[in-house]
């Protein structure tokens, strides 16, 4: 991966394919998450997909001490200004999702259109019930059990059965993920905790936005309708899109159906000319 130094950070990153720019935001300390997306030719011969590790992930600088949100959208939009491009389709997933509807907010010129895959919003009602694992993956943490931490939060997050689709789609990632696990227990839970999304923040989000759910993620805990449903509520510009048979994985476990839904939206909302 080629290296990036931006605001006195080094961010790695990664470009594949041709046409109108696409960020790709990773999930916490899941760096590779969308590495399936890159190869699927409906996205690559049409988009320039540009893949980074952000900060506290993989050869990316670790930075001491709290990172928010808006330094995390800070960075995206110097990645962007590094490589010349003005304007991209912008992609997050989890707590990244989170992220790009921040980046969204604060870089309204930056982004044509914005993907939002199960975000991490916690004001939701079933954040308070169905999270409890987070906060034994953090005692687990704590006791210096880093794997078996990150073992807790994606069984809780992705189902009891994770590891067989993980593995299978990106051999050694959980390896990766054990060795950043400080990232996201010291630095991206409390800054997910700081962050709200409500209707003022919603209201400078204007750009077409396409919310995705997995349907088993529907079916297996009430807090991704209730996420869901929040965007449809306060985005202006939103369209819904719920993936068959995919939980909280998603583009891991069906990387074929997500890239044809996501290129099926930036198609229609194609790159407009500078003014």
């Amino acid at each position: 991966m080629e290296r990036a130094l931006i605001q006195g950070v080094e961010l790695e990153y990664q470009v594949h394919g041709n046409g109108e720019p696409v960020l790709l935001v990773h999930p916490g300390i899941f760096s590779d998450w969308f590495v399936p997306l890159l190869d699927q030719p409906v996205l690559a011969s049409r988009f320039r997909l540009l893949h980074y590790h952000r900060v506290g992930c993989c050869n990316s600088s670790r930075v001491s001490g709290p990172v928010s949100l808006v330094q995390q959208a800070t960075h995206a939009r110097a990645l962007l200004e590094h490589l010349g491009i003005a304007r991209a389709h912008v992609v997050g997933h989890s707590s990244s999702g989170n992220i790009v509807l921040q980046f969204a907010a604060q870089s309204p010129d930056a982004v044509e259109s914005l993907v939002v895959m199960e975000p991490a919003l916690m004001s939701v009602p079933s954040a308070a019930t169905s999270r409890v694992f987070v906060g034994e993956a953090m005692q687990r943490y704590r006791a210096g059990d880093r794997a078996g931490a990150v073992d807790l939060f994606l069984r809780g997050t992705c189902g009891p059965e994770y590891r067989v689709a993980l593995d299978r789609a990106l051999p050694g990632g959980f390896d990766r993920y054990v060795a950043d696990a400080p990232t996201f227990f010291e630095q991206e839970l409390p800054a997910l905790q700081q962050w709200s999304f409500g209707e003022d923040l919603a209201a400078r989000v204007t750009h077409p936005a396409l919310a995705v759910v997995g349907a088993r993620s529907l079916e297996m805990d009430p807090i991704w309708r209730e996420r869901h449903e929040v965007l449809l509520r306060l985005l202006t510009d939103v369209t819904p899109c719920i993936v068959p048979g995919t939980t909280h994985l998603l583009q891991v476990e069906n990387p074929v159906a997500i890239a044809h839904h996501l290129a099926d939206f930036f198609a229609q909302h194609p790159l407009r000319p500078r003014t």
